[in-house]
């Protein structure tokens, strides 16, 4: 992106704060249509020229579900990790499983990043915060996802597969679900080695992990372990069930809508869409449509169509 299109970029974004009521669809045909490399460049420029912060402009500007995508959007991807799994820690619950997503769905790099921007605003570490917030088995679980650095390679041991597969077969059946090297597995090794083990396990003992891991429909810890296990496998069924679960006829679960669409627009985001479209059998952009409304829509929409260009 050119120099003069960044100096343009704020003064539009400038213009579209000026006199009496905002023009939010300026602001949205512009952050909505950049990444977030180039967002962070209009930050800076929009800084160094008029001397604000834009996101606490966009704050002061906009309200309701709308300033949330739009600053959520605006934020780094590290900061935004951060703030999202801040929020998780100070509203946690049993039931709540946006650390695992964060921990799990993210790369080494990528966490490790969430974790530094965490210091930086926080002035504490995650893990520490997890740790404060959390208790009993799901202490156990989220602190050690927090805490790692999985290898990234494809390299896979499948001496290890095998013997880590019959270790995880046991423990269940034993439903000793909590135990130590369920968590050591779950939290230390890399996405493919965990990809092997767990194909091993349903080839040897003919269930997915994730069925045998659903024994009890309302244990709490069970649904956070399938989680796990489902985001360091198949990130893209994970996102669609969470979208599924936002947009439903009982009402609109925005904070969740929102956290997927701005988290994974850059990322996997088109092929959440074809796993929606799958599995429920209309368009997420249709289903959007139908279940939001005016500039919150529009910014929703424009999003999930980021990466199709």
């Amino acid at each position: 992106m050119a120099t003069h299109s960044v100096a343009e970029d704020c003064e539009q974004l400038r213009k579209a704060f000026a006199g009496w009521g905002t023009n939010e669809g300026l602001i949205i045909s512009i952050l909505a249509h950049r990444s977030s490399a180039q967002i962070k460049l209009i930050r800076e420029t929009y800084a160094q020229t008029y001397g604000e912060d834009l996101l606490k402009d966009l704050d002061k500007e906009l309200s309701s579900d709308f300033e949330r995508v739009v600053v959520l959007w605006a934020l780094d991807p590290a900061e935004r990790d951060a703030f999202l799994a801040n929020e998780a820690t100070k509203r946690w619950t049993s039931s709540n499983q946006v650390l695992v997503e964060i921990t799990c769905t993210r790369t080494s790099d990528q966490l490790l990043l969430a974790k530094q921007a965490y210091h930086a605003r926080f002035k504490r570490s995650l893990e520490e915060d997890v740790a404060y917030r959390s208790s009993g088995d799901f202490r156990k679980l989220l602190v050690p996802l927090a805490s790692t650095y999985r290898y990234e390679g494809d390299e896979v041991n499948m001496t290890l597969a095998k013997s880590e597969a019959k270790i995880l077969h046991e423990k269940i059946s034993e439903k000793a679900y909590n135990h130590e090297d369920v968590i050591r597995i779950l939290s230390t090794r890399g996405k493919a080695q965990i990809n092997a083990t767990l194909n091993h396990y349903k080839n040897e003992f003919g269930n997915d992990i994730n069925k045998d891991l659903k024994t009890d429909p309302k244990d709490e810890f069970l649904a956070v372990l399938r989680a796990t296990v489902k985001c360091l496998t198949r990130p893209e069924k994970y996102f669609e069930k969470v979208l599924r679960l936002a947009i439903n006829k009982r009402g609109t679960d925005e904070g969740a809508l929102t956290r997927v669409v701005t988290t994974r627009a850059e990322i996997d985001m088109k092929i959440i869409k074809e796993e929606y479209h799958k599995r429920n059998s209309v368009t997420l952009d249709h289903a959007i449509g139908k279940d939001t409304t005016g500039d919150y829509e529009k910014m929703l929409l424009a999003l999930i169509c980021h990466g199709d260009a």
